[in-house]
């Protein structure tokens, strides 16, 4: 199955890439492995939701911010490889979630991401996790996700 299809079927589209906002590479490929710069979730350039889970966010928001800023990932994984089509294997999703004192449930949140990617990629999304909570990230962002892609040589 065509994973761009998969991604139309769902009803989403890979935005375009976004340009980074400080000195970096949207996304670097060594040997098979792709390396997506940390995306949060943004449109456009503008962040949709600013705040701490456990605060200002609720857990659903979070979940919903999670798979914005994955979308934004698959995008710059797209401009390495020309094609999803080309993702043999989802290897590690790193989630961070901007964390009010006391809110524990970072990898709730983060399964906003995890469970899209294997909507997406099925079997071939299954992969190694960590979420993190952190006391900012850029922006004022909720959440930000990076992304590590095994591909076709």
């Amino acid at each position: 199955m065509s994973f761009e299809n998969r991604i139309r079927e769902l009803g989403m589209q890979i935005p375009e890439t976004p340009t980074p906002v400080a000195n970096y590479v949207p996304a670097v490929r060594t040997g098979a492995l792709v390396f997506a710069s940390g995306q949060t979730p943004t449109i456009g350039g503008k962040l949709t939701v600013s705040g701490k889970l456990g605060r200002e966010v609720s857990i659903e928001q979070g979940e919903e911010c999670a798979r914005l800023a994955l979308l934004n990932c698959l995008a710059e994984v797209r401009s390495v490889l020309g094609s999803l089509d080309a993702v043999t294997r989802i290897v590690k999703l790193n989630g961070y979630v901007a964390s009010a004192e006391g809110f524990v449930d970072q990898p709730r949140v983060i399964n906003g991401a995890s469970l899209l990617v294997e909507q997406i990629f099925g079997e071939t999304g299954k992969h190694a996790r960590a979420a993190i909570g952190v006391a900012e990230l850029p922006g004022g962002a909720p959440v930000e996700i990076e992304l590590v892609v095994e591909a076709a040589e």
